[in-house]
């Protein structure tokens, strides 16, 4: 398919139709949705001894057709004193994953973070059961 203007609405249907190119298929997303989670398992808050990822810090990792990923994130608490280096590691460890192209890592404070966000292996460690 060429790159024609769309000024009707069979050009509009063809377009939309057409196999989109550079598309993750379900396998290659699989794959990179493990990787980008035991990736984000490296990744710890040094005051507490469990991954950002068990403390449900990570709300959500959007992985692009081009393998470019936006993580949103949050933190314990807005004053976290390693709140202005945490982001980084995550980008750093994201990129550590084969084939992913970019990463950055934004912060959020909405929802506040709060204990019940952690896993039940986190809550395990930590001795909150």
């Amino acid at each position: 398919m060429d790159d024609k203007p769309i000024t009707d609405n069979a050009t509009f249907a063809e377009a939309w139709d057409a196999p989109k190119t550079g598309a993750l298929d379900q396998a290659e997303l699989d794959r990179l949705t493990d990787e980008l989670v035991t990736a984000l398992k490296t990744v710890f808050d040094p005051e507490i001894p469990v991954d950002i990822y068990e403390l449900g810090l990570i709300y959500k990792v959007d992985v692009s057709d081009d393998r470019d990923v936006v993580v949103e994130m949050t933190l314990t608490a807005p004053g976290c004193p390693v709140a202005g280096e945490m982001p980084g590691w995550v980008e750093d460890a994201v990129r550590t994953v084969p084939g992913i192209k970019s990463a950055r890592a934004n912060l959020v404070f909405d929802p506040p973070w709060d204990p019940s966000r952690m896993s039940d292996e986190a809550k395990l460690q930590l001795n909150m059961f």
